[in-house]
């Protein structure tokens, strides 16, 4: 069974994801790194060149992609739940895990990172909380586990989906 960390930028979906994959030795896929690759531009330059329609576009056309393999572990894109189509295909291939973080915490996470493009704005903490708002129940409604993550570091939230991961396996 695939699984897939979903929540917003900043959330701690690829370091996570990485470890893991490690632990359950699969391979990690990161959507947005994926996607880099194919175009082999970064993120902000696809949505300077082809707006954010463009880039979920690409996003739609890789996790279809990914979601494909078995066995294997994805951290997404912050705004993979936008497109019901991506939240239907994770939910019928694999076990979804939504990383819920308070957008103020967020915002002290990603605050210097210039490679996020919905966050280059005036008042970047009032987007965070915009796209908490708009984001959350559509990650709630792709999730099969939704872990409140705010202030566990790494290797606490990774126990947690291990744990929880070994208890669905058993009953499945």
């Amino acid at each position: 069974m695939n699984i897939y960390l979903v929540g917003l930028m900043g959330a701690g979906k690829t370091t996570v994801g990485r470890q893991l994959a490690k632990r359950l030795s699969r391979p990690f896929f990161d959507s947005d790194h994926e996607i880099v690759e194919r175009t082999g531009v970064p993120i902000p330059t696809i949505f300077e060149i082809e707006g954010e329609a463009g880039f979920r576009r690409r996003e739609i056309a890789t996790i279809h992609e990914l979601t494909a393999q078995s066995g294997i572990v994805m951290a997404t894109g912050g705004g993979v739940v936008l497109s019901s189509e991506n939240r239907e295909r994770l939910k019928a291939t694999g076990w979804v895990v939504y990383l819920n973080v308070p957008p103020r915490l967020l915002f002290e996470r990603t605050r210097h990172d210039k490679g996020r493009p919905l966050l280059q704005v005036d008042n970047p903490l009032e987007e965070l909380k915009s796209l908490y708002e708009q984001r959350d129940p559509l990650y709630r409604d792709a999730a099969d586990l939704v872990l409140e993550t705010g202030h566990l570091v790494a290797s606490g939230v990774l126990q947690v989906i291990l744990k929880e991961f070994d208890q669905k396996c058993s009953k499945d």
